[in-house]
């Protein structure tokens, strides 16, 4: 009979994984992803190869533990909106766009792959399939069960996902690719937020549905 890990050495292995993977975003962005093995994440990191290679054997599997940890979301703690008030829905969503957007190395995230991805073409596939997508998917589940609520009319939950998703990252996120210090105040991050879901009202929202 194999015993099972005490709640003190479970605490430690995700204080190691959390480690290993702060590091690796650090010197994949420093140092690319070729040029950074996994014996220098150990190393960064504070802990033994040994420790490593039983979470990560490969840098393969280590850049997908990333990925999916920064597009993580607990639909337990954060489940989607329920259908029937599509304004107090998008904003919900919204909102939690712009968390998970300028949390801490997302932008990050997103320089490595775009760095690296001319080289290395499954670092944007995982990032796509393992992390825009998911996400994406659970925007477009939303919208589709307005739609079936008759709260909204649209033909096509995937276009009106990507509109959504695209005024908010647009503002919010993307300028930070190319400009060092883009930091929008509050007030303005939440107007872009309140603008999209205005524009969505406006050609999805079913007349009478749109809430307070």
């Amino acid at each position: 009979m194999t015993a099972q890990p005490s709640e003190y050495h479970r605490r430690v292995a995700a204080q190691k994984r959390t480690s290993i993977i702060e590091a690796a975003t650090r010197l994949f962005l420093d140092s690319g992803y070729d040029g950074t093995s996994l014996a220098r994440i150990a190393e960064a990191a504070g802990v033994s190869r040994a420790t490593l290679f039983k979470q990560f054997p490969t840098k393969a599997a280590l850049f997908e533990a990333i990925v999916t940890e920064y597009w993580k979301v607990d639909e337990e703690e954060a489940p989607l909106p329920e259908p029937g008030n599509l304004r107090a829905g998008l904003e919900t969503i919204g909102r939690r766009y712009v968390a998970l957007l300028t949390q801490p190395g997302m932008a990050a995230l997103f320089r490595i792959v775009i760095a690296e991805v001319p080289r290395f073409p499954e670092l944007g596939e995982t990032q796509f399939k393992l992390g825009k997508m998911p996400y994406f998917e659970s925007v477009r589940r939303y919208l589709a069960a307005e739609n079936a609520a008759g709260t909204a009319r649209l033909d096509d939950a995937e276009m009106a996902a990507t509109q959504f998703l695209g005024m908010i990252s647009t503002y919010v996120f993307w300028p930070r690719m190319l400009l060092a210090r883009w930091e929008p105040a509050d007030s303005a991050i939440a107007n872009a937020v309140d603008q999209a879901v205005l524009t969505m009202l406006a050609r999805y929202g079913a007349p009478g549905s749109h809430g307070a």
